[in-house]
């Protein structure tokens, strides 16, 4: 109750944290969008304002060009006063801006808000009539035969300011609208993208829920169709998952068949204690009982090692010495060792040596690698049968052969012989596995793994297996795995 409530309390969190930033990121694009749109109305208001007013300055030029024509030919004739033209008002100025003419529809002259009369160039400003309204007013000098003189001309801007006043009241409806319709988008585009991102995050949250479950937990993350970043994510949690697995897997297994190894050495000495301290023993049975103390802690010895060899060699530490060596005289030491038990057995060990096949190698992992062959074949091999074991060398590789007249191997237990703890059943084809305490195989492995070699296993039930050793002529540059 308490995980489901946990599980529950996480795929909520996980909720409110896509959410929030599906928030943000609206909110991130809304103001991205309204930050371009202010400076691209306030630009184009710019651009319009200056346009209008170059417009309005040319119109003025235009519209002075005839008159300032007259005014030099005919100095003395009073035109400007005669003018009377809508919405347009002229004044002519003498040097020191007195007002000499004025167009009869201005009743008072204009209102130049502080501009200069005094000029030798047109000059464009604002100006107002007498009765407030706006107007655009130009100041262009001529030279006339009386001196210096200058024509103010004037138009009203009503019609282009609200040309101006129109494209801001549009500005103000278009601005909200487009904001609107840019948060209903990038809500729209936003859940889109972060779709990929929730399918994910659910099914990660399944997956945790069923980490603990002893078939497996991964399953793959959905896919996105499309060809972006997340499809990228998906594939490469994928790839995690699918590994993380296909440890966790043989871990679990491992650790199980190990206690399960162990667990049994384990009760024969609680069970002998137990025997032997139920009342008194003579000395007799007690070093009786002593002996099988020995043998068991001889068989968990023998279990630690190899899960310890193992170990190191999964993290890539497994270090070989390299020191020179000669793979014929190793050999003969294994044979040595196990012969006792194979004359126990009434089983011959026949070998067949290459003389002198030098190798550089750690002499104490070739003997166990031997040794392990030969355990094996004396296992399983009948009562009055022969071991071979033979040593061949050419340009290529170095192969140790040994072969046995035992029970045999099936052919599907044959893929799976080298896994640790793997036991066959016996019951089928009389076939079983070649190991030695379940980890003899898996150590092989690893051991001809590090020496840049390899195994194989021919075997047929009830006739015997021949397991071949075959390792790198190149002996002398062997390296440790660091």
């Amino acid at each position: 109750m308490v995980d489901h409530a946990r599980g529950t309390d996480l795929g909520l969190l996980d909720t409110m944290k896509a959410k929030t930033l599906r928030f943000h990121m609206i909110i991130l694009f809304c103001s991205v969008v309204a930050g371009l749109l202010a400076v691209s109305y306030l630009a184009f208001w710019a651009l319009l304002s200056s346009e209008v007013k170059a417009q309005l300055n040319n119109q003025l030029q235009q519209t002075a060009g005839p008159i300032i024509a007259d005014l030099i030919a005919e100095p003395d004739v009073e035109d400007v006063n005669n003018l009377n033209i809508p919405d347009e008002f002229f004044e002519l100025l003498n040097a020191d801006g007195v007002v000499l003419q004025r167009s009869k529809n201005l009743s008072s002259p204009l209102n130049l808000r502080g501009m200069n009369a005094r000029v030798t160039k047109p000059t464009f400003g604002a100006g107002e009539l007498d009765d407030g309204r706006h107007v655009r007013v130009a100041l262009i000098p001529f030279q006339v035969a009386n001196g210096l003189r200058v024509l103010a001309v004037a138009v009203r801007t009503s019609r282009f300011g609200s040309t101006l006043e129109n494209f801001g009241s549009v500005a103000l409806l278009i601005f909200p609208l487009s904001l609107l319709l840019t948060a209903g988008i990038s809500t729209f585009y936003v859940g889109k993208s972060l779709a990929p991102i929730t399918a994910l995050t659910n099914h990660a949250a399944l997956m945790a829920k069923r980490v603990t479950n002893r078939e497996g937990f991964w399953t793959p993350l959905p896919v996105s169709p499309r060809h972006d970043e997340l499809n990228l994510l998906a594939q490469t949690i994928n790839q995690l998952l699918e590994r993380v697995d296909s440890s966790v897997r043989p871990l679990r297994q491992f650790v199980t068949d190990a206690s399960h190894e162990l667990r049994t050495p384990l009760s024969v000495l609680h069970g002998e204690t137990q025997l032997l301290l139920s009342k008194p023993r003579s000395a007799e049975e007690y070093r009786k009982t002593l002996c099988e103390f020995d043998e068991e802690f001889k068989k968990l010895t023998h279990i630690v090692e190899g899960l310890f060899t193992l170990s190191v060699a999964d993290a890539g530490q497994l270090r070989l010495a390299k020191e020179p060596l000669y793979l014929d005289e190793v050999l003969e030491e294994a044979c040595a060792l196990v012969k006792s038990r194979a004359d126990a057995k009434n089983i011959a060990l026949v070998r067949d040596f290459r003389p002198d096949v030098p190798y550089v190698g750690d002499e104490a992992f070739m003997r166990q690698l031997f040794l392990i062959f030969l355990d094996n074949a004396i296992k399983y091999s009948g009562s009055g049968t022969s071991i071979r074991v033979r040593l061949e060398k050419d340009d290529r590789a170095i192969k140790l052969h040994f072969e046995d007249k035992g029970i045999g191997i099936s052919t599907k237990d044959l893929p799976f012989i080298f896994e640790r703890f793997y036991r066959a059943n016996s019951s089928s084809n009389n076939g079983g596995p070649h190991q030695s305490g379940g980890l003899g195989l898996a150590i092989a492995s690893a051991i001809v793994e590090v020496l840049k070699g390899s195994i194989e296993c021919k075997s047929t039930p009830g006739v015997g297996s021949n397991f071949t050793v075959i390792l790198p002529s190149s002996g002398a540059t062997v390296s440790a795995v660091v």
